[in-house]
């Protein structure tokens, strides 16, 4: 599903030059929960990132599904990203002027595709994350889990084959964080997504299939 041979990501100013990741070789199976973890500048968003085409590596390579992806184009990307990839993020990136509704719709804007079939599954997937009384409510009005569970419809509205979460349970209470690792763990158990969660919370990572750990940029067993 995932490959990462080699990678190294390094990140240069004019006078500072930062090991982000360093040799890092990783598989991800379809099908897979997995959890990433690691103190803080370990590298762990920045695995994620390249792990979700949002960075290039400065070395090795990157396959999604079998293909060599690291060296497309940013269009390419772009489009690799939209159609097999969702992402979820601490900090829920929801649009505030915006219902609830279109907030997921969002993805539908680079997809194109009539305005009835993105209303549809934009409304399927609220349901699947148990907001379809919400749909026109805006994020100000909601709690932090619920504007967590909209981010992770948004995520899962075009049906993406890989779930790529950046603590996504790190701005909510414990129980909250519960109820959203619950979701995350439902869409892989029953949806067969592939989902890959970095996290700080030892209870929620020992809930995944596997943990990763790193420590400098490096994983460590």
């Amino acid at each position: 599903m995932i490959r990462l041979s080699n990678v190294e990501k390094v990140y240069r100013t004019d006078r500072i030059e930062t090991i982000a990741l360093s040799n890092v070789s990783l598989e991800v199976e379809a099908g897979e929960l997995v959890s990433i973890m690691g103190p803080s500048g370990s590298g762990k968003s920045t695995l994620l990132h390249v792990m979700g085409l949002l960075d290039a590596p400065t070395r090795g390579s990157v396959e999604l599904n079998g293909r060599k992806v690291d060296s497309l184009s940013d269009g390419a990307l772009a489009k690799v990203r939209n159609a097999e990839l969702g992402f979820v993020f601490q900090t829920f990136h929801l649009v505030p002027d915006l219902s609830v509704l279109d907030n997921v719709e969002v993805p539908f804007l680079y997809r194109g595709g009539g305005a009835r079939e993105r209303r549809r599954k934009a409304e399927a997937a609220l349901d699947r994350v148990g907001l379809s009384a919400r749909t026109r409510h805006f994020p100000s009005q909601l709690s932090g889990g619920q504007q967590q569970r909209v981010a992770i419809a948004r995520a899962i509205v075009g049906s993406p084959r890989v779930l790529l979460a950046d603590e996504p349970t790190g701005n909510l209470d414990s129980a909250m964080g519960d109820e959203v690792l619950a979701l995350l763990s439902e869409l892989n158990r029953e949806d067969g997504t592939t989902v890959v969660m970095v996290t700080h919370d030892e209870r929620q990572a020992a809930k995944t299939h596997r943990v990763v750990r790193l420590f400098d940029g490096r994983p460590v067993s």
